[in-house]
């Protein structure tokens, strides 16, 4: 246990560390000292549960004794290899990666986080294409390096441009607030049928990639419509384009399937992936690429490279991970009680006048809160997000839309204990900001 004060924890951090996303002046971090399962402790022994895993990657819960274990045993072997070295958790994750992954999806190039991964994801479709564009959304999150936050739709981008050049924008499958301005029932699909023009317009045979999230994660857990990932599929064929999905947020059981692809039974050509890959435990990330462009770089140089490829420590971690999601059940509990939990939205948006909408695949979740629920009026979940926090409850929110992602290990029971908080916060506060 820390020796150090809360407060004593929390000044030394503001003072010598900068905190992502926030202007420093004004970060109030909670100062955590342990964590077990679903919940964790800050320095003054208050109890938060994690409704949302951290940054939606502690899948498997905190502290989950298999994986701790084998980061140990690990280090006590052999934390750190040559990236130039093969080692057996290399080897076995590697394995175990295309036994997971669907269809022909079979080799890995191992790096350290989700953005690295699409950066290198990035050169591999180029190497294998000859092509320099790429299609991603409008409403999307890949990363904060260069070329990741090139393909990034949100506002992280703007301050930091001009990015990598060759990104083409497309809109989203975002039917709550249809871009295209249909309802669920009049949908046309343009959200589809307008990709094929975009393509035309700027050159089949200049894009190499269309990078999508598998469920679109931080820009407000958009889930598509069931034809959309496998037109998808359809139109990259007609074109030659390669389709990545990224899965670095809604892969590894949190949509009830080892990936979110899955539900619709697509096979992309490229998965990028980290988070749950080790459920956060260690940082690493991964692209998984199909045989035919496995075959490609047997002859061909691959120019992507970094000092802690395949680190001995990261991928005995993501071994253990990807075995405590087939011993613990963990993908079918997010499906399982996925289902409750989405069943309880939809009482939270009869109730609350302030929940304009509600999304749930899987434990992958998210109400959207407004002010009016004809105008659709954005509200500011400051003083929502102050209440669940002051009320033992940890989440995090984009905008007006508030996440409900906690571990795959989550009971029905300690659901319903974190759901309470956030009914009685509706109605305290949310429901009174109505109008």
């Amino acid at each position: 246990m820390t020796q150090m004060t809360a407060e004593e924890i929390v000044n030394m951090n503001l003072e010598y560390t900068f905190f992502s996303w926030s202007v420093q002046g004004q970060a109030t971090p909670i100062p955590v000292v342990k964590a077990e399962g679903v919940y964790f402790w800050d320095a003054d022994g208050k109890r938060y549960l994690d409704f949302s895993s951290q940054l939606v990657n502690m899948n498997s819960g905190h502290q989950h004794p298999k994986i701790v274990k084998a980061i140990q045993d690990q280090a006590g072997v052999l934390c750190m290899a040559h990236p130039g070295f093969a080692t057996e958790p290399r080897g076995l994750l590697g394995k175990k990666l295309a036994e997971v992954t669907p269809g022909d999806l079979k080799k890995t190039f191992l790096c350290l986080g989700g953005a690295e991964a699409n950066e290198n994801a990035i050169k591999i479709a180029r190497f294998y294409t000859g092509r320099n564009k790429y299609l991603a959304r409008y409403r999307s999150y890949h990363g904060a390096t260069h070329g990741a936050v090139a393909l990034t739709g949100d506002y992280r981008r703007l301050p930091v441009e001009p990015a990598m050049p060759g990104v083409v924008r497309i809109l989203d499958p975002y039917c709550y607030r249809c871009p295209f301005g249909w309802t669920r029932e009049t949908c046309h699909r343009e959200c589809i049928s307008h990709v094929e023009e975009v393509i035309e317009y700027e050159g089949p045979d200049r894009i190499a990639a269309m990078f999508q999230e598998g469920v679109t994660g931080t820009n407000g857990l958009i889930v598509p419509p069931d034809d959309y990932w496998p037109r998808m599929r359809e139109i990259c064929d007609k074109y030659g384009i390669l389709l990545v999905s990224d899965e670095v947020m809604s892969g590894w059981g949190r949509t009830g399937k080892w990936f979110a692809v899955d539900n619709w039974g697509v096979v992309p050509d490229i998965i990028t992936t980290a988070k749950g890959i080790t459920s956060g435990t260690v940082p690493l990330g991964a692209v998984i690429v199909r045989e035919k462009i496995a075959k490609f770089f047997d002859d061909k140089y691959l120019y992507a490279g970094l000092t802690y490829s395949g680190h001995a420590l990261a991928c005995a971690a993501a071994v253990a991970t990807i075995d405590a999601y087939v011993e613990d059940g963990l993908i079918e509990n997010s499906r399982k009680v996925g289902g409750y939990l989405g069943e309880r939205l939809e009482g939270l948006k009869a109730a609350h006048p302030s929940v304009g909408d509600v999304r749930y695949i899987g434990l992958f979740t998210a109400l959207e809160l407004v002010k009016n629920r004809q105008t659709k009026e954005l509200m500011d979940l400051a003083p929502l997000m102050k209440y669940l926090k002051q009320h033992g409850v940890f989440g995090f929110n984009f905008k007006n839309v508030l996440f409900v992602v906690p571990p795959l290990c989550i009971t029905q029971e300690q659901l319903d204990e974190g759901l309470a908080v956030l009914d009685a916060g509706l109605s305290e506060v949310a429901d009174k900001a109505v109008v």
